[in-house]
C-alpha cells in the first residue's frame, strides 16, 4: 500500500517516517549483533559520546530530573553500554562514560544511518531527500525547536 501524501498531516508523516527509519536501523543493528540496543538509547548516549559526564550534567542536558537520568543510565549500564566511574574532581560524584561496546554500538548505528540515507537517495533521488531534510529543518525552526534539537534535549520547550 502506498500512502498518499495528502492522506496524512505533515506532522504525522514526519513522525511515522522518522519511526520507520529508526526501526529499520534498529533491525539492522539487531541483525549485526546489537540486539540489546533500543531506539531510545540515543537520547542518553548522545550526551556521553564526547566524554564522561555526571548524572547532574546529563539530567540538565536532557531536560529531565536527576532521578530520570539515573534510571536511564542504570539500564544502559546493565546492558553493557555505559559505565559509572568515580570522578577525579569529586569523590562523591560518579561520571558516566561509554564502554568499548557502547562506542562500537555508536559506530555501527552511524554506519547504518548513513547507509539508509544513501539507499533513500538512490531510490527517491538525492535532491528530493535533501529537500525533505531542508523542509523538516525549517519546520523545527518555525516551532523554535532548533535549540532543543541542537542541545539534544528530550523534548523542546513547551
Amino acid at each position: 500500500m502506498v500512502v498518499k501524501s495528502t492522506s496524512l498531516d505533515l506532522s504525522l508523516v514526519a513522525l511515522f517516517a522518522g519511526w520507520a527509519m529508526a526501526w529499520e536501523v534498529q533491525r539492522r543493528l539487531t541483525a549485526e549483533g546489537y540486539g540489546e540496543l533500543r531506539v531510545n538509547d540515543g537520547v542518553v548516549i548522545q550526551h556521553v559520546i564526547e566524554g564522561p559526564v555526571s548524572i547532574t550534567a546529563l539530567a540538565e542536558r536532557m531536560g529531565v530530573t536527576q532521578q530520570a537520568a539515573s534510571k536511564a543510565v542504570g539500564d544502559l549500564v546493565r546492558r553493557g553500554l555505559l559505565t559509572r566511574e568515580p570522578s577525579p574532581a569529586d569523590a562523591r560524584a560518579k561520571l558516566v562514560r561509554l564502554t568499548e561496546h557502547g562506542e562500537d554500538a555508536v559506530r555501527a548505528t552511524r554506519a547504518h544511518r548513513a547507509a539508509l540515507d544513501k539507499e533513500l537517495a538512490a531510490e527517491f533521488g538525492a535532491d528530493r531527500v535533501a529537500e525533505a531534510a531542508v523542509l523538516l529543518a525549517a519546520v523545527l525552526t518555525r516551532f523554535d525547536a532548533v535549540d532543543a534539537i541542537r542541545g539534544r534535549r528530550v523534548r523542546p520547550p513547551v
